[in-house]
Parts: structure tokens; sequence; C-alpha cells
């Protein structure tokens, strides 16, 4: 019985071996068997899921490029997994065909059954890994939105002149009270590089949370395109998006920038951007935020509520040497001994403007023999548009500013600018004299309003970086600004003719040529031309510039063919002792020139000049000879000074002249100019005067009067000059019995109609409101100037050579009315006070002044002026200068030593010789 048990248990054993022995055989046969079958199925398998992973890619590319997306993880691994794949079912592909010739039996055994066997294995896995690869490509969402990149690195040049102004810029960034910045400058001085090292720097900072913004303006803006910008920055780049409008736009870019610390970089902006309207949130100093901006105009800066604007200015001249020497290179420099010194003259031509340097030093770096260095600074200086890259890289980069200028008038202003020479300072009074002149101001009834239309213009062009401030006087453009100028005034070089600038070029005579016949305005200020002579054809010349020249004689025929010739400036020719007769032929001329030249005497024929608006005798000293009804055939004209004019003593004069007498003939025909606004004239007697302060007309167009050698004259009262509300200055010379200008407190009783004195009154009924400058020279008698606490915007006072002179201002006359004058604070708006050969002279003031203009004191030849009546707090708010001789300066009382010391480094000693 044991024995059956036995084996029965051996047989189930054997049953069971036996039978997985078979599955087992069965399971190898099936791999030999359906090879060829399950090869077939992975071939095709893997092209469906090549298929797949193609279009995945095109999914996830198009999110990724046009969308700003990132691609899942998960997409990634299955994409890599594809990729991985690929190699190994390549392999079995390249195997399939030796394996398969190896079938025998109809495909169910093998020449070599463990090799088909292993190899049948490895496509069956390979299949099923596959499908299985297959079923999980189906992939609803294939990426998701990227994370903000804090800064993305601009490509930026090496950069050489701007360290000291990026680490102001810096520091000034890093201010919690700078919200908003402004960087303004003209084109090509570096504000888009300056603001580009902003950005990078922030690179650098590792603990920097901001997210930094780069948008690039320009001049023809959308506020949808700028906020696509910005929202592709911050994560909006879906095409839908784009394409909502711009106030939902801006609720979406405030609801990302609201909630980070950002700092967004506008490069180019022309004008105003309401941030608000982007979306952007105000920096204010609990977010931290930032935005700084660069443009052409301080005007935008302003509109742009700029907490700090910060002008990008040329280089200084060792960092612009050193910029261009980097450009040329060693080699081209080098070549030869005398090419350093032309490359210096080429380099200064720039400027300081970093775009004209380096295109220019490039241009220069293949040059390699003394001839084309020399050829180079001839070009720049007589035609700086043909040199090679100015055309295309710096003027027409330049010329964006001109674009943008808000009107032909303030364009036709600006290309006037460039009629003067190189680096000049430009008369701002003068410059806007011929701006009216040339009718590019609006006609006007009161002269004021077209002097500050001019004003106006200027500031716009200051404010555009079109002009460089050098004081509120004076004003100068750019070299290379001129240079673009010049080049649209002549249409972009198409019409080269238009206009002929040739200043400060050593000019012996006239550049005649042809070409005259097209020119419309002609400069040829600072030369040595001596002689005007032919008659030049210039049927469309408006403007002549002859001033600062060694003129000394014109042919009567020279203005012959000129019918539309508006200006003309003869001034600063002191040879120059007449005009020609033939001048009588400018029918069109509103602006004459002759001031400080030794012109003698004027034609009689001048008097048809009758559209004359602007006459400028000024300095002409010698000129005693004006016949009478000169003057007052000028019945448009607006504007005459007469300033320093006919001087000389002991000239004879003829009775049909003008200054025959003490001028008397020249105010009957000044009284006959029904048009005049602005007066500027000398009168010589006392009854001229009197006639020109009586009458109202006069009296209201004087803005400089000149009072020379009125001999008997022991007073002038105050009340003479009351009605001359413009007059702005005063000289008064060889007045021997002169001893002050009275004030005439009866006068003020009169006025005031007995009504007790309020300083108000005297403030507006008897002050020199405008008096601005004031001289007195040579008058011996002279006693004080307490007159001048009624000139409230004195800026300039001369006083010399009076030996009588004992004060400037006396308060003993001012007692019985210190109710009055007690309001009165003198020299408030003083700056430049210069006193000389005043032997007598005790006291400027009694009592201490505040001065707080006050730039300039220079005594000499003062030696009883022992004290000086201004404050130590002077020296801390301005740059005070004061000159004298070492001896007088020794000798001044102060009221302590803290003072002395105070002053000691503004003193600068002159030659007692002086």
């Amino acid at each position: 019985m044991g024995n059956c048990i036995s084996f029965s248990f051996q047989s189930n054993a054997a049953d069971g071996v036996v039978s997985h022995c078979c599955e087992f055989t069965t399971k190898r046969a099936r791999y030999v068997s359906k090879l060829e079958g399950n090869i077939d199925a992975l071939k095709k398998a893997f092209e469906e899921l090549t298929t797949t992973k193609t279009d995945l890619l095109r999914r996830v590319n198009v999110a990724e490029e046009l969308q700003q997306m990132k691609r899942l993880d998960k997409v990634e691994r299955w994409i890599s997994g594809v990729e991985a794949m690929e190699a190994e079912v390549n392999a079995l592909m390249e195997r399939s065909a030796r394996e398969v010739n190896r079938l025998c039996l109809w495909g169910c055994c093998s020449k070599n059954y463990i090799s088909t066997y292993k190899f049948g294995k490895m496509v069956s896995e390979k299949l099923a890994e596959v499908t299985d690869l297959q079923g999980k490509g189906a992939f609803e969402v294939v990426s998701e939105r990227a994370p903000i990149a804090s800064v993305v690195e601009m490509p930026l040049e090496s950069t050489v002149g701007m360290e000291t102004l990026f680490d102001k810029v810096w520091r000034d960034l890093n201010d919690e009270n700078v919200g908003i910045m402004g960087l303004y400058g003209m084109g090509g001085v570096g504000k888009t590089t300056l603001l580009k090292n902003i950005n990078n720097n922030f690179l650098k900072i590792t603990t920097s949370d901001y997210n930094v913004i780069w948008v690039v303006v320009s001049q023809d803006h959308r506020l949808d395109n700028l906020q696509n910008v910005i929202g592709e920055k911050i994560g909006y780049s879906e095409e839908t998006w784009k394409r909502r409008d711009y106030h939902n736009k801006a609720t979406d870019i405030f609801s990302i920038l609201s909630r980070r610390k950002f700092v967004l970089l506008l490069d180019d902006i022309w004008d105003r951007i309401d941030l608000t309207e982007l979306g952007v949130p105000l920096p204010t100093k609990e977010n931290g935020s930032k935005v700084v901006f660069t443009t052409r105009s301080m005007e935008v800066c302003c509109q742009m509520d700029a907490q700090k604007m910060v002008e990008v200015k040329c280089l200084a001249w060792d960092k612009s040497w050193k910029l261009f020497q980097e450009k040329v290179g060693e080699v081209a420099l080098n070549v030869h001994p005398d090419i350093p010194s032309l490359a210096e003259i080429v380099a200064k031509e720039c400027d300081g403007l970093p775009l004209a340097l380096i295109t220019i030093g490039r241009a220069m770096a293949c040059k390699r023999t003394l001839q084309e260095w020399k050829c180079a600074t001839q070009v720049l200086k007589n035609s700086a548009s043909d040199f090679s890259g100015m055309r295309d890289k710096v003027l027409p980069l330049l010329k964006f500013s001109y674009d943008n200028l808000s009107s032909e008038k303030v364009k036709s202003c600006f290309l006037y600018c460039a009629l003067f020479p190189e680096d000049w300072p430009i008369d701002r009074n003068i410059l806007i004299d011929y701006w009216m002149s040339e009718g590019f101001l609006d006609e006007y009834l009161d002269i004021d309003h077209a002097k500050n239309q001019g004003c106006d213009i200027i500031g716009s062009l200051l404010y555009a970086c079109l002009l460089e401030d050098i004081d509120n006087k004076f004003v100068k453009m750019h070299d290379v600004v001129r240079d673009m100028a010049l080049w649209i005034a002549c249409d972009c070089g198409k019409a080269e003719n238009r206009f002929l600038v040739k200043t400060n070029a050593e000019l012996l005579k006239l550049p005649m040529n042809e070409t005259w016949n097209e020119v419309s305005r002609i400069s040829l200020q600072r030369n040595r031309i001596e002689s005007l002579s032919g008659t030049p054809t210039c049927p469309n010349l408006l403007t002549l510039f002859l001033n600062r020249n060694s003129l000394s004689q014109i042919t009567d025929s020279f203005f012959d063919s000129m019918p539309k010739l508006r200006v003309l400036d003869l001034a600063a020719n002191p040879c120059l002792t007449n005009l020609p007769v033939g001048i009588s032929q400018l029918v069109s001329l509103q602006y004459l020139n002759l001031s400080n030249t030794a012109i003698e005497e004027l034609p009689s024929e001048l008097k048809n000049l009758v559209m004359l608006k602007y006459l400028n005798l000024n300095n002409a000293i010698n000129l005693d000879g004006i016949p009478q009804e000169i003057i007052s055939s000028f019945l448009r004209l607006q504007r005459l000074n007469m300033f320093f004019c006919g001087l000389h003593e002991n000239r004879l004069t003829g009775a049909n002249t003008v200054q025959c007498g003490g001028n008397e003939l020249l105010v009957q025909e000044l009284l006959c100019l029904k048009d005049l606004k602005t007066l500027e004239v000398s009168m010589k007697s006392l009854s001229a005067f009197e006639r020109l302060s009586t009458s109202e007309k006069l009296q209201n167009c004087t803005r400089a009067l000149f009072l020379q050698r009125l001999r008997s004259v022991r007073f002038l009262y105050l009340s003479a000059f009351v009605n001359m509300k413009r007059l702005e200055k005063l000289m008064i010379s060889d007045c021997r019995r002169f001893e002050e200008i009275k004030i005439d407190w009866d006068y003020i009783g009169r006025e005031s109609h007995g009504i007790h004195l309020h300083h108000s009154n005297i403030t507006n009924e008897m002050c020199f409101l405008s008096l601005r400058v004031v001289g007195i020279v040579s008058c011996k008698s002279l006693k004080d100037l307490t007159c001048l606490i009624f000139a409230p915007k004195l800026s300039s006072l001369n006083v010399s050579n009076c030996p009588a002179l004992q004060e400037i201002i006396c308060l003993n006359k001012l007692a019985h009315a210190i109710e009055v004058t007690k309001h009165l604070e003198p020299f408030k708006e003083l700056m430049d006070l210069d006193l000389r050969y005043l032997p007598s002279l005790m006291s400027i003031h009694q009592k201490p002044l505040s001065f707080p203009r006050l730039m300039k004191i220079e005594v000499l030849k003062c030696r009883f002026l022992k004290k000086l009546p201004i404050s130590s707090n002077i020296t801390k708010e301005s740059e005070l200068e004061i000159n004298g001789e070492e001896s007088w300066w020794n000798e001044l009382e102060w009221d302590d030593e803290a003072t002395q010391d105070a002053f000691l480094p503004c003193f600068h000693a002159i030659s007692e010789k002086h």
C-alpha cells in the first residue's frame, strides 16, 4: 500500500514537469514561429509611434516658440523614451533579415534555434514596449507657462568713458525716493548703452529679487504692442491673450506686477507713456519697483513725472580720444609719426559724440597713408556728411530728433542755427531777432510776444537736446548736430547748394561760383574777406551773413541781383567805413546789422529800404552822418539800436544830419515811426532826453538808454524814468556836473493824490521795473546811486572814474520814507559788481545784504572802501569771486576772523598797476 502511494506521487510530479516543459517549449517555439509577424508588427507600431512623436513635437514647438511656454516634464520623458527606443528598434531591424533567413520548416524551426529564439523574444518584448509607449503618448496638455526670467542679459560692446556716470545712475536708482528715472540726451550719446549696463548689472546681484523687463519703445509705438512685449516677459504670450483689448491686458499685467518687485526699462521714448494705461503699477517706496527710460527730450522726463533726470552728455576729450583710438586701432595710428596728430583733429570733429567717434574711428581703421588722414580732416571740416558712415549711420539717427519737432516753424528755427560757426556761442536775443526778420515767428503786435515765442522755441530745442545751454544768454549747437542740420537743409544731400556755409575758414575772398543762383542762405562769418566785388546773381538768396570779417570795400553793384534778401549782417567789420549806394536795391530787406563797424555816414539812398524792420547801429561810434529823413522813412521799423552810436565829441556834423546838436532831430524822426517797438538810443543833450522822456510812445519803446556829455545837468529825476517800464540798460557817461538821480518824493505824493504811501505804490509807480544793467562812467560830481533801491531786477552794476562818489546806497536819504523803503532790499538779483577808480567811495550799503545771486565783485583803486556788506552765508550757496588788489584786501574790515576765513578762498589778487 505504501508502494502504491509512493508511485502515485512520483507520477503526478512527472506530469507537472512534462507539462511545464511542454509549455516552455511551446512558448519558445512561438518566439520562433511568429518572428516574421512580430517583426512586421514592430515595424508598423514603431512607425505609428514616430508619427505620434512628430505630432507631439509640433505641438510642443508651437507652445515653446510662439507662446513662450515650457514643455511638461512627463512629455519630455516620453519624447526621450521614444528617441531611446528608436535606436533599439533600428538595431533589431538591422538584424531581422539575418534571423529570418535562418528559419526552416515553414518558419517553425531555425537553423540556429537558440539565436533565433533569443532574437524573437527581444522583438516580442520590444513590440510590447512600443505599444505601451504609444498608449502613453496621448497628452491633452503638453506645456505649461514658463517661469519669468528675472533678468535677460543684453548684448553689449565694451564701453569707454561711462563708468562714472553709470556709478552715479546706479546710486540714484538705489535711492528709495527715486521710483521713476529719466536718462536724456542727444541721439548717439550712449543712453541705450547706459540702460543696457543697468539691465546687465542686475545679473551680478545674486540677492536681487527684481524682475527686470526690457522694452524698446521707439517713435511709432502703440499701447497694445507695448503691452504685448511686457506680457511676454511675465508669461502672457498666447496669441489669444494678445488679441484681448488693452483694458483687459492692463488688468492682467497689473495683477502680476503688483505682486512683484520689478524694474521696467523703457528704451527710446519720444512722448509720455501712461504707465497706468499699460497696466504697470506706479513705483513707490512701499513696492520698491523702478521705471527707467531713455529719451532725447528733457521735456519727456518732466511729462513722465521722473523723480530723477540725468543728462547723458558727450564724452570729455580724454575719454573721446581713448574711444577713438580703440576703434581705429594701434596699427593704423602707428603707420606714420604724423598720423596721431591728424587723428586727434579727426576725433575732435566728433565733439565727444560716441556714435560719431565709433563710426568714424572704424572708417579710419583701414587708412594707412598720411594723405588719407589729411583728406579725412578736410572732408570732416568742409562737408562732414560726405564722410564714410555719416549719411547712413550717424546723420539719419540724429535726424529722428529733428523729425520729432513739433512744427515746421520750429524746424526752420533749428536749421537756422547751423549758419553759425562751430562751437560758437549764439546770443539768444540776436537769434530771435534773426528769426523774426526771416518771418519764422508769428506776426505780432507786441514784440514781447515774439520774444516769448522765440524763447519757447529755444526751450523746445534745448529740451530735445538739439541745442546746448551755455547760460541764460547763450546757446550753442553740437558740431555733429550742426553737420546734421546742414545736411537736412540741403535736402539730405540732394540740394547741396541750398545752404552755403563756410565759417571760420580763413577765406580772403568770396567763394564765387555758378551755384549762387541756387543758394537761399549764405554764412561766411569769421573769415578775412576784405572786399565784395562783382554782381553775384542770387535770385533766391534770403540770408547773407558777412559779419566778423575784414571788409573795407563793397562795390555799388554787389547787391543788384539779390531781390529776395531779407537779412544782411555786416557787423564787426572794423575797417568798413561806408556803404555802397547799391544797397538801396535790397527792396525786400528787413534786417540790417551795421554794429561795430567804422561806418561814418549812411547813404541817403538807404531810405529806399521801405521794408526794413530791424536796424542795428550799435557801437558804430564813427557814425555821425545820418541824413535827415532816412530814419523817419523806415515806416515799418520795429527795432532800432543806436546805442553807442556816433560818440565822437569833436566830429563836425552837417546841419542836415540828425546828430547835429544833441540828437533833438533824431527824437523828432523817431516820433514818426508808428510801428517802433524797441529802441536803444544815445542822447547827448538834456533837451533831447526831455523830449524822449515826455513821449509816451518812445518811453514805452526804450530798452537801452545812453546819456552822454550832459555837461550842465546836475540832477536827473526818478520821475523822468517812471514810464520807461521796459528800460533794461542805463549808461551815463561824461556828465561832469551830474550828482545823482533824485528821488522826487513830491512827484510820488502827487501821483498818490495825497494818500499815505505804501511800499506797493512805490514798487508799481517808481521802480526801474525792468532795469538790469547800469553803468556810470566819468561823472566827476556823482555822490551816490541811492535811486537803485528801486531797481529790483538789477543784475550788473559798473561804476568807474567817479571821484566824488562816497556811497552807493545812502540810507540817510531814505530816512524820512522808512515805512516805504524798509520793504525794498537792494541788489537781490545782482550778479556782477564792478567798482573802479572811486577814490572817495566808503560804503556800498551800511547794512549787510543777502546778495543771493552775487557771482563776482571787482574792486580797483577804491582805497577807502573798508567793508563789504555781504554775509558769510553767501559762500555756502554760490561760487563767489572777489577780485581786487592785495593791499585793499588786507585792509578790509570783517565782523570776525571766521567771516574773513570764509571769504579768503573767493579772493583773487589783481595787479596794483591794473
